[in-house]
């Protein structure tokens, strides 16, 4: 059986929700230069990841209502047109304010870029193929963590911070390229009234799955933002974390396809709760592991476990959003995406309480309470998932 090529935009939005990833996570390699040469602190500088996650996670939801009826095609060069001129400008920025500025804008322009690509590949799909499609989006933000945001941090420390933004512009730019050329002319939803548009604030089922994603989002990034402190309290040292941050990278990739092939297979709902409730068990397990002191072997084999379900996750949860709310796509995967990383904030917060406090050894566990209230929430049955047409 031959087979199905996947199309060429595709590529594009990999590379676009690559280029994204990296201005997210990159500028905390970027900090100590940074805040050298802008004369602040380190903390000070350490802001403006603070100002792009706002304004992504606030952003999306209004921009994805505003911009629906759209055109994806339109909507999302536009998108990247704005985030490429966003980096460029903060590559020349004078000043930590203008800095500041900039970020917001790169943060509100990588909120609509990252809703649109989602909404575009479920468009785009073949009706057995969405989750797939899907999973090539969330591959980009994956391949980020261990390839992008390394290769930023590299070419800042040799050229200067601002040279990353260069960087991050260029593969902003080339993205726009491939979807100028290959992105088909892709409707925008119905004309609809505002309450339509709305309509996903008041669907339970939406609001359910966006509650499990930051929920999710929680345990899984509590529990990778803090690798570094139960590797310390391993083994008194962390020089094995760049090694076993490149394990987690290599291992996301193929399993951000994995979750999107159990999306296509299974549904939305069967492949939620297979990939929410593995993760919830393999942070038990790696939690048992730092906690009897397990060999460093067993350990890496215990968190290349978690790494499956951990980056198997997004795909079945977006086409879960998307089947619960058809007529609304983009707005519904908006609120995903704000929901994620409102996770990611409190994983930030609650992590730093439990290293600081109890120990480390609480982070794995903690984190898998939160999966496993993320799988109660997403244990709803939903209709038969119904196609959104292009």
């Amino acid at each position: 059986m031959r087979r199905l090529q996947l199309p060429g935009w595709l590529a594009g939005l990999f590379v676009a929700t690559l280029a994204l990833g990296t201005d997210e996570f990159v500028v905390a390699g970027l900090l100590p230069e940074l805040a050298a040469d802008l004369q602040i602190t380190t903390g000070t500088a350490g802001q403006l990841i603070t100002v792009f996650a706002l304004t992504f996670a606030l952003g999306a939801p209004v921009m994805a209502v505003v911009l629906d009826p759209y055109p994806r095609r339109r909507v999302i060069l536009a998108g990247l047109a704005t985030f490429v001129v966003a980096n460029l400008a903060a590559a020349l920025a004078p000043a930590f304010g203008v800095l500041v500025v900039l970020r917001a804008i790169a943060g509100l322009a990588a909120a609509v870029v990252s809703s649109t690509a989602f909404a575009v590949a479920a468009q785009g799909a073949p009706p057995d193929r969405q989750g797939r499609y899907l999973s090539v989006v969330t591959a980009g933000l994956t391949v980020a963590l261990f390839t992008g945001v390394p290769v930023g941090a590299w070419v800042g420390a040799l050229f200067g911070w601002r040279s990353t933004f260069v960087l991050i512009a260029v593969v902003g730019f080339v993205a726009m390229l491939v979807l100028g050329a290959r992105l088909p002319q892709l409707s925008g939803s119905p004309a609809a009234g505002l309450a339509e548009r709305l309509s996903p604030l008041r669907d339970v089922r939406v609001l359910r799955l966006v509650l499990a994603v930051t929920l999710s989002g929680v345990g899984g990034l509590m529990f990778y933002s803090y690798l570094s402190a139960l590797l310390e309290h391993h083994q008194a040292n962390t020089q094995a974390l760049p090694w076993v941050l490149l394990l987690v990278g290599v291992i996301g990739v193929p399993s951000a396809f994995l979750g999107g092939r159990l999306a296509d297979r299974y549904g939305g709902r069967r492949s939620r709760l297979i990939v929410v409730g593995g993760h919830a068990l393999a942070l038990v397990l790696v939690g048992g592991l730092f906690a009897l002191g397990a060999p460093v072997p067993l350990l890496l084999a215990g968190i290349a476990i978690w790494s499956v379900f951990a980056w198997a996750l997004n795909p079945p949860l977006q086409a879960s959003t998307i089947e619960a709310a058809p007529s609304a796509p983009m707005t519904a995967i908006s609120l995903n995406i704000s929901g994620l990383y409102l996770g990611t904030a409190v994983a930030a917060g609650l992590g730093g309480l439990l290293v600081d406090g109890p120990g480390p050894l609480w982070v794995p566990f903690v984190a898998a309470l939160a999966l496993a209230l993320a799988w109660v929430s997403a244990s709803f049955r939903t209709p038969q998932p119904t196609v959104v047409a292009a």
